[in-house]
């Protein structure tokens, strides 16, 4: 955590303020079950389940839980758009990638892959969903899921073609971080990015990712359906959407899946 924006080591020490902390045996889903509970929340709160049978990611992917991982979720009463809340993702890849700098120290070498997964030594460490409730362009209940992989990695027969192998903490670093440690790290990270958003908007936690992007200002493809397209990653917008310059010049894309070339 080198740039002046980051959590330091006594922010991280803190449980934010009025924030909940429930933790549950078992769960299909702690995303399904936060927007269950925020009808009788007086407030925000992380969800963590010891085990989590349903875990899902993106696009409706499977996130697999092995035994000593973390499965959590901060469940929000967001103001605003859905595009100002779609933000808080980026909050959330700032918040695990500090967390685990405070936990891993050097040991760790992390980057963030657009738009949210967090990297750790080049794998798929963490994912990140946010699911909402709402209607219209308006978002009642936001519920923003966080998986890392701690103790274990997935089988990576289970991973799709093109797509970075996972890995752990400890298999990784050696290091054994457990689920409560983790989520202690966890919540004071993102109320100090999500304070930073609140504050100042967007810029900040912009500035604060493009300093920890994977493959920044390199090749890579970004794949929509049926829709490929390879270019330059040449950052993010005021909205988070890929800036890609490609042999048709500059696109900007608000959604896509993301694909590194491989190193020989």
């Amino acid at each position: 955590m080198t740039d002046a924006g980051a959590a330091d080591a006594a922010q991280l020490a803190r449980w934010p303020a009025g924030v909940a902390r429930h933790v549950l045996p078992r769960v299909d889903s702690t995303n399904a079950e936060a927007l269950r509970l925020a009808p009788s929340l007086t407030g925000p709160a992380w969800i963590m389940a010891r085990e989590q049978t349903e875990g899902r990611g993106r696009r409706g992917r499977a996130w697999v839980m092995p035994p000593g991982n973390i499965a959590a979720t901060l469940v929000l009463r967001p103001e605003g758009s859905a595009q100002s809340a779609a933000l808080l993702g980026f909050v959330a890849a700032l918040a695990v990638h500090d967390a685990l700098a405070a936990a891993c120290g050097p040991l760790a070498r992390l980057a963030i892959k657009w738009p949210n997964d967090v990297l750790l030594n080049g794998g798929k460490v963490s994912g990140i969903l946010l699911e909402s409730l709402g209607a219209g362009a308006g978002v009642q209940i936001l519920a923003v899921g966080i998986g890392i992989n701690l103790a274990a990695a997935p089988d990576t027969g289970a991973i799709e073609p093109g797509a970075l192998a996972p890995v752990s903490v400890r298999g990784e670093t050696g290091l054994t971080v457990t689920p409560d440690e983790m989520l202690d790290l966890l919540a004071p990270a993102f109320a100090h990015w999500q304070g930073q958003l609140a504050t100042w908007g967007f810029a900040p936690i912009r500035r604060a990712w493009l300093a920890r992007a994977a493959r920044l200002g390199e090749m890579i493809t970004a794949r929509t359906g049926a829709t490929s397209r390879e270019g330059r990653f040449d950052g993010i917008d005021d909205n988070g959407a890929l800036i890609l310059t490609t042999p048709r010049g500059r696109e900007v894309i608000p959604a896509a899946d993301i694909y590194f070339p491989q190193r020989g």
